[in-house]
């Protein structure tokens, strides 16, 4: 029977691990629907190579950091238990990787290629684990302290805090630092209009996050046993509240709609194994009024190109989301009970901070030392040409 439990965990989490790196495609045509035709090769080829830079910083450095366990013994040692550390390294591996997916969307159309794949490389092997040991693996004694202090830990079951606020909030000064794209902003007030590049990419990225959200967020229970309905229907209302208040609030535009369903599913994420799914509906649906709100403000008003709104999505929504869950997660609102609100707010901005000081840190380092940004002709000819050295749709003949 151990055996046969064994195995049916590993089986569990390997088919989560799979269903969330699936969500990577989506983090790549949401990219490429939303950028300009000249920079859809480089948002397709740099989720791919930020997945792989990723698994070797988190394979020999983050994994250590944030649990204590590395891979250097023997087969035989690592295949104990059917090897459900591996697969439990694979699953979170594929939740670290979101976040440099995060960040690309903020800096597309005019970030540098190889500086990015070393940022990718410091802050999933460092910046994030850091955060995650704190509130997955018990670290530095806070969790202790919060129970201590206030009768219960931070809850985060599925990373609204831990990845998405940590993705968002790291992609800002990052997004501050390289600036605007040329042309966004004039100095008279103007704003130019960049329109997304293809609507269906777009919608199929959104869908395709949409599906493996459900990866995502059930299998975060990590065995069999621990399995929850309640998380897939907080899922499903926290996704139909977001879409249906963007829809409303972005009157009618594409973009918000597709993006709806994904702010809600940011923000549902922490506390999807305890509310009710009346409340997972009303913090999906704050969540995509959320994102349309902040995304409008910070395009139009604040003058802050995050190209794929990265931090409205994934660093307000996913703060909103941490802090939701020590409200709609108490019984007095038909949740489970089990949570307070002081853990939530305090590490949450506690995740805010640490994700605010590493991603300046790393992108200021970078920008003062390689420097980040492409040159203005390069930004002009577009990331495709001046990195990939091809379009994402090559019109010219064979020239022999």
């Amino acid at each position: 029977m151990e055996t046969i439990k064994s195995g049916s965990d590993v089986l569990f989490i390997l088919l989560g691990g799979i269903m969330v790196l699936a969500m990577h495609s989506g983090f790549a045509f949401l990219e490429l629907g939303t950028v300009r035709k000249k920079n859809q090769v480089n948002a397709l080829v740099k989720i791919l190579v930020d997945f792989s830079v990723s698994t070797i910083a988190y394979f020999f450095i983050g994994f250590s950091v944030a649990y204590g366990v590395n891979f250097f013994s023997g087969a035989e040692v690592l295949m104990q238990q059917n090897g459900f550390e591996l697969t439990r390294f694979f699953f979170l591996l594929t939740f670290a990787a979101a976040i440099p997916a995060i960040i690309s969307g903020g800096i597309a159309e005019r970030a540098r290629f190889h500086p990015q794949l070393i940022a990718t490389f410091v802050i999933v092997g460092l910046v994030y684990p850091f955060f995650e040991g704190i509130a997955w693996n018990q670290a530095y004694g806070v969790q202790a302290w919060l129970k201590t202090t206030f009768g219960a830990e931070f809850h985060d079951f599925a990373g609204s805090v831990v990845v998405h606020a940590m993705g968002g909030w790291i992609a800002l000064p990052a997004v501050l630092l390289l600036g605007a794209r040329h042309g966004r902003y004039n100095k008279s007030g103007g704003i130019s209009a960049h329109p997304p590049s293809s609507i269906p990419f777009l919608a199929l990225g959104a869908w395709i996050l949409t599906v493996g959200w459900f990866g995502f967020n059930v299998m975060s229970a990590q065995t069999l046993d621990k399995i929850s309905g309640l998380v897939a229907i907080n899922s499903l209302m926290a996704m139909v509240g977001g879409t249906l208040v963007a829809l409303l609030m972005g009157k009618n535009d594409p973009g918000f709609v597709h993006n709806g369903p994904l702010a809600g599913l940011v923000a549902v994420c922490a506390g999807s194994d305890l509310m009710h799914p009346l409340g997972a509906l009303v913090v999906g649906g704050v969540a995509g009024g959320l994102f349309v709100v902040m995304f409008t403000l910070t395009q139009n008003r604040w003058k802050i190109d995050d190209v794929l709104g990265v931090w409205p999505l994934h660093g307000l929504c996913g703060a909103w989301g941490g802090i939701a869950a020590g409200i709609f997660g108490q019984k007095v609102l038909g949740g489970a009970g089990g949570i307070a609100f002081m853990p939530q707010l305090i590490m949450t901005a506690m995740a805010i901070a640490v994700a605010l000081v590493g991603g300046t840190v790393v992108y200021g380092v970078l920008k003062a030392t390689l420097g980040l940004r492409l040159d203005q002709e390069e930004e002009f000819n577009g990331a495709d040409i001046s990195i990939h050295k091809i379009s994402s749709t090559p019109e010219r003949e064979p020239n022999w």
